[in-house]
């Protein structure tokens, strides 16, 4: 029988399919057993936002402080209302419960921007029961003033007041939009993260001309998406003490298969089951066991980094050769079929 265990974030898992922050799928505790019975080797839940996390604290602030110039006394009165509690209460509640009914490992997920007191709410996670901690930082910078070097500091800081808080595998979700993408991931690695997940997606939203509304566009991965994540995996293998988990366009045996080659522990499915269905986890390990069969492989840990620039001396060479095979494999693509080549004009 083909071996499909791997490991990621010191965790023994028995496949590379995990399932990402597919909400609202891991939001039902039901959703998540099916998943383990499926075949998923781990989840990671739904992301808890920052945004969630200040709106209590201000929230039990107006409550804790209103009418508090009038009535001295009130300083010390403490309000019963629910409603700074609702979100984080109800995520750690999540947390606990889950692994009290599945046996694979739950990795929590917190969204920020900002530092923002997340030590103190990852800490809580960990007691809660995580087996691990995704850190997806999403931000988009705006400020004219602001500099690159700025902007990765403050993603710096967020990863350390995390790392430094816990004793839970820490790993990052960031975007690959970097001047450097090398250098931010070994100043990641250096502050504590034992993963990188590479990459987040950016939700551009458009513009409803009936409305004249700003509206949400969610579009789900395609294939086409997982190109990026796999070139960096490949350039970064080797290089760095972190685990790699893939993520964005994976979607059958060949995608977790390729992932492996370039070096990635895991890979994320979040499209493919919000568009299949659960159970979709089913069919694409036996595509990869079928194909492991096929090729003679003894385990699926015999794939990893085979494809990746590990044996290369220089990763950029390997990058530059890369982009040179591709800008000449281009004339072959063209033909007459596909070219529609407007007729000159007459004098």
């Amino acid at each position: 029988m083909v071996d499909l265990s791997t490991t990621y974030l010191g965790l023994e898992l028995r496949s590379p399919l995990v399932v990402g922050a597919a909400a609202p799928l891991t939001e039902d505790i039901d959703n998540i057993k099916r998943m383990e019975d499926a075949g998923a080797s781990a989840v990671v839940l739904h992301s808890f936002f920052e945004e969630q996390l200040l709106e209590e604290r201000y929230a039990l602030y107006h409550h804790l402080t209103h009418g508090t110039e009038s009535y001295p006394e009130a300083i010390s009165y403490f309000p019963e209302s629910e409603i700074f509690h609702v979100g984080s209460e109800a995520y750690l509640n999540h947390i606990f419960r889950t692994k009290r009914i599945v046996d694979i490992p739950i990795i929590a997920s917190l969204n920020s921007s900002t530092i923002s007191g997340w030590g103190d709410y990852a800490r809580q996670v960990e007691q809660a029961g995580a087996d691990g901690l995704e850190l997806n930082i999403y931000d988009v910078p705006t400020d004219l003033e602001l500099t690159g070097e700025q902007v990765e500091q403050a993603y710096i800081d967020i990863i350390h007041s995390v790392t430094s808080a816990v004793n839970l595998p820490v790993a990052v979700k960031l975007s690959p939009f970097f001047s450097n993408m090398a250098n931010m991931a070994k100043r990641i690695s250096d502050v504590g993260a034992d993963g990188l997940v590479l990459f987040n997606r950016f939700y551009q939203p458009d513009i409803d001309l009936e409305t004249l509304t700003i509206e949400p566009n969610l579009l789900l991965s395609t294939f086409r998406e997982m190109r990026l994540p796999m070139r960096w995996i490949a350039i970064l293998y080797g290089t760095l003490p972190v685990d790699f988990a893939a993520t964005s366009g994976i979607r059958t045996a060949d995608d977790v298969i390729k992932m492996m080659m370039v070096g990635a522990n895991v890979t994320m499915l979040v499209s493919v089951l919000l568009s299949h269905g659960i159970e979709k986890l089913q069919d694409i390990e036996r595509d990869i066991i079928e194909w492991l069969e096929t090729k003679e492989y003894d385990s699926i840990a015999q794939l990893q980094g085979s494809m990746s620039q590990k044996n290369c001396p220089d990763p950029s060479v390997f990058e530059r050769v890369q982009y040179l095979k591709a800008i000449q494999s281009f004339p072959s693509l063209i033909s007459e079929d596909n070219l529609q080549i407007a007729p000159a004009k007459q004098s």
